[in-house]
């Protein structure tokens, strides 16, 4: 019986991931005076965690899993530049989750995870805050997020869907605006945006700058981060937990926490864990603008994401099921450029920079898995799909509670690993 299990609590923690969700979860470990080690294959933020389009928006943490996905995932096997792609493949562990998530596209199965999903996106901004006031240098910029559309008419299928999330529970303030209305707040739309709903109470930051300076915090803890370790196989001791790489390097503590996002299923099928969790990869790429945007602007209609960076605009969108470690295709960039262009003015899209894919984990019913595996001591933390940088921090912080008490949060019990 490890350390954690045996009620005193882990002196030692190694996390495999050094995304929002390890990096998180190391830190506040810290926060329980538990000494931790961070390992990732490639480095800080190398994955979903820097490319994605930043925004800390509990009021659109909507679940991916509505009965429509069903169609469009139909229209997407012969529709290559269609916002969800899934390819033509003989991949058979690829059917078969999308047979299984394509099960939990119900309405009472989404439900379930809006209600589960409640307890994240109500302390997900609060999780930030603690970062931030903890020492993570960087900052979230509050600001509402305003979806685009032609027309009045076309916005009404967010606004039925942002009906059906609060009346599950889920606080998402928003408010309709006509198009001289959402043109007077976002001068870099075209005269193709005809209607606009904006949503109060949302957050975005510098995801990659964020994560980075979340890095640099945990080091100046106390803690170690060490990039160039593909983990290979966790072996179990009386009062420990040994990680292995590739290369046969190991690193042991009492507990380890698996998060390493879209492969995370390597291992953590061999934990207990039967919920499988794919890359849905996102594509991004940054755009210069004449006129700087002020907020996060969202195309529903083509599932474009546009964010304020660094004095220009991150665009991001797709996604698309293929490997984690595929190479990009560029089929998919100039299918957004095509879909977003008509809506703005003053772009420079022939100017794209910091091309990106990255792969997004997805898991089968919708939910995260978070928590304990069959193993002692070894836990597991992802499958967050679009939302890890929302929920990134305050998963970290119920998972760190969670392993130090050796009790499960009521929060995280939707998300069991084990279910």
């Amino acid at each position: 019986m490890n350390e954690a299990a045996r009620g005193a609590g882990p002196r030692s923690a190694v996390v495999v991931g050094a995304g929002i969700v390890g990096l998180s979860t190391a830190w506040f470990l810290q926060e329980h005076g538990v000494r931790v080690t961070v390992l990732d294959r490639t480095g800080v933020a190398a994955g979903a965690s820097w490319g994605n389009a930043g925004w800390l928006s509990p009021g659109l943490a909507i679940p991916l899993n509505e009965p429509g996905v069903r169609r469009a995932g139909l229209t997407s096997l012969l529709q290559r530049d269609a916002p969800l792609y899934v390819p033509r493949t003989a991949d058979p562990a690829l059917w078969s989750f999308l047979l299984r998530f394509a099960a939990h596209c119900t309405w009472p199965a989404w439900r379930r995870v809006v209600t589960a999903n409640l307890a994240l996106n109500d302390d997900c901004l609060d999780a930030f805050d603690t970062l931030t006031r903890g020492g993570v240098t960087a900052t979230t910029v509050e600001a509402p997020v305003t979806a685009v559309f032609e027309s009045a008419g076309a916005a009404g299928a967010l606004l039925a869907e942002l009906r059906r999330f609060t009346a599950a529970g889920a606080r998402a303030d928003h408010t309709g605006l006509t198009a001289s209305e959402v043109r007077a707040r976002l001068p870099q739309l075209s005269d193709r945006a005809g209607a606009g709903i904006e949503l109060s109470g949302q957050r975005y930051a510098d995801p990659g700058r964020f994560v980075r300076a979340l890095a640099d915090s945990v080091r100046h803890r106390g803690g170690t981060i060490r990039a160039g370790f593909d983990v290979r196989s966790i072996r179990y001791h009386r009062h420990a937990v040994t990680v292995v790489s590739r290369d046969n390097v190991s690193f042991s503590a009492n507990v380890a926490v698996l998060a390493t996002g879209a492969w995370i299923s390597r291992l953590a099928g061999k934990l207990g864990v039967r919920v499988p969790v794919r890359a849905g990869r996102g594509y991004s790429f940054t755009v210069p603008t004449e006129t700087p945007l002020r907020q996060p602007v969202y195309l529903p209609t083509v599932r474009v994401a546009c964010t304020p960076y660094r004095d220009a605009m991150r665009v991001a969108g797709t996604m698309e099921f293929r490997g984690p470690d595929d190479p990009p295709d560029e089929r998919r960039v100039q299918a957004i450029v095509r879909s977003a262009a008509p809506f703005f003015e003053g772009v420079r899209w022939d100017e794209r920079g910091d091309t990106w894919v990255g792969p997004r984990p997805v898991s089968s019913d919708g939910l995260p898995v978070i928590g304990a595996t069959t193993e002692p001591g070894v836990f597991v933390a992802g499958g967050h799909g679009m939302w890890g940088f929302t929920q990134g921090p305050v998963t970290g912080k119920l998972l760190a509670e969670h392993i130090v008490t050796g009790k499960q949060p009521e929060s995280l019990r939707p998300f069991d690993p084990l279910r």
